[in-house]
């Protein structure tokens, strides 16, 4: 049986996709020629660019979400009457949404595609944004925040999968660190929005970028490969033509992507024994380590946080200096985007990762010295500048490599036949952790700053390990290569 047939063999039992690719895509021819190669590859590169454009608005709602407490939290505090620990907690309660949403995220993808399932995430971020600047109680401000997170969720799987199944492989490092820059992008304009609008119209303006991305969805072409796995053979081709271009010749890749396909049958359930399988398990400990590991760093509890850690060390202007971490973020990660394909996915995390670790060893010495010496001599003020140049050199690192790295890293390296299950796992581990760290961080601080970052230091030291023994360099692979490789 061929693979075409193998494919289609099925289509009795198909699950349509959520939002259908359209029939435009049918245009165009796939022949192509030597004159008109060059011609090809900017096309390819368009259409895909403008798919991810689309998609990265449902990163720049997740960053929003991170970034909104920050510079909200005097303002909500002194007008609902909140203390420290309600405040804390809704912080964190966008972290156990988007755990919910991650429990399912790998199964809304797989029944009814990738751009259905982003689809139903900007839903809830909308109302959850509503329901915060409406609310005059507690109940309407923790449901508010419940919503979003569920959406973020959803939203935190699903786009780094979908933008690595439409990018050619030459491009898949660049665009998919997109995905995290976008991320930076909101954090960013949480922050400085917040500088100049009340808290209500804050939460108003979270909800542009889902607002946006709803009637974009429907401009874009759903995943070649999810076509393809659901046996949607000419919906699969078609897609994947525009996104390569129309005088592409696709055959290559469409005859590898129908081999992967055939070799994964649908009909056969994956057990539990599967995963102690080499192919298997390994991807899956490299996707959710790296995953965890992110959070553990302490990254999302100095995001949230900021303010406070600035205020601590002594920076009058404490909202400013946010903002500017906020701009050095994104800057970072956009340096990462053009390295990420030239120097390789591994050794960024090294640099990443180390770049952390001193970092963080900085800050944890500057507030342990601060801790000994007068508050109104100059060297509690030096030592207060220390701090603030370790805060901002772990946010610049950690955009570097071990911000937008593990995402893609994971949309890369999980085989089809567990992706679902181990996507949704691995997003789960990354937002458990990150609520475990957002509701820590503020306690731990009011303990000890110092001891606080100590701690962060140690996982980082942790995390140069892991990356050196473990994790592969999957520049310049095709994800089935990738996925191959792994047998």
């Amino acid at each position: 049986m061929s693979s075409r047939d193998e494919v289609e063999d099925g289509r009795g039992d198909l699950r349509k996709p959520f939002l259908h690719t359209g029939s435009w895509y049918r245009m165009g021819s796939r022949q192509s020629s030597l004159m008109g190669s060059a011609q090809s590859i900017r096309d390819s590169s368009v259409s895909v660019l403008a798919c991810v454009l689309i998609v990265a608005l449902g990163p720049i709602q997740f960053g929003f979400t991170c970034g909104y407490s920050s510079p909200t939290q005097a303002a909500i505090t002194e007008d609902l009457g909140l203390t420290v620990s309600q405040f804390s907690l809704f912080g964190s309660l966008s972290n156990v949404g988007a755990m919910v949403g991650a429990i399912t995220s790998g199964q809304i993808a797989e029944y009814i595609g990738r751009k259905g399932s982003l689809m139903i995430a900007a839903v809830p971020n909308i109302i959850g944004w509503l329901a915060i600047s409406f609310c005059r109680d507690l109940s309407f401000l923790y449901m508010g925040r419940l919503l979003e997170g569920f959406g973020v969720g959803i939203i935190s799987y699903t786009v780094p999968v979908y933008i690595a199944e439409i990018a050619p492989q030459n491009l898949r490092g660049g665009l998919g660190s997109v995905n995290q820059l976008s991320v930076t992008i909101g954090i960013m304009l949480a922050y400085l929005l917040g500088l100049f609008v009340d808290w209500r119209l804050l939460a108003v303006l979270g909800t542009l970028p889902c607002l946006i991305l709803i009637p974009g969805l429907f401009f874009i072409p759903e995943s070649p490969r999810w076509l393809a796995k659901m046996g949607m053979t000419d919906d699969f081709e078609a897609s994947l033509q525009v996104l390569r271009g129309f005088d592409t010749d696709i055959t290559h890749e469409v005859n590898e992507i129908k081999r992967s396909v055939a070799s994964t049958s649908r009909r056969t359930a994956l057990r539990f024994t599967d995963l102690k399988l080499r192919r298997y398990w390994l991807p899956l400990m490299i996707g959710i380590g790296l995953l965890i590991l992110q959070q553990l760093s302490g990254t999302n509890g100095v995001i949230f946080y900021s303010t406070t850690i600035f205020e601590s060390a002594g920076i009058s202007s404490s909202n400013a200096a946010t903002v500017g971490v906020g701009a050095i973020q994104v800057i970072a990660t956009a340096i990462s985007t053009w390295l990420v394909d030239r120097t390789g996915r591994r050794i960024l995390l090294l640099v990443s990762s180390s770049g952390m670790a001193i970092s963080l060893l900085l800050v944890a010495i500057s507030f342990f010295v601060k801790g000994f010496v007068a508050e109104n001599s100059s060297l509690y003020d030096m030592f207060g500048i220390l701090s603030v140049v370790g805060v901002v050199g772990m946010i610049l690192f950690f955009s570097l490599g071990m911000g937008p790295i593990p995402w893609l890293i994971m949309s890369e390296i999980l085989p089809t036949r567990i992706k679902s299950l181990g996507g949704s796992v691995a997003t789960l581990a990354n937002w458990f952790i990150s609520w475990v760290v957002t509701m820590t961080a503020p306690l731990l601080l009011a303990w000890s700053n110092g001891g606080t970052f100590t701690i962060y230091t140690i996982v980082s030291l942790f995390t140069v390990a892991f990356v050196a023994v473990w994790v592969p360099e999957t520049k310049g692979k095709t994800l089935e290569e990738i996925q191959f490789s792994f047998t």
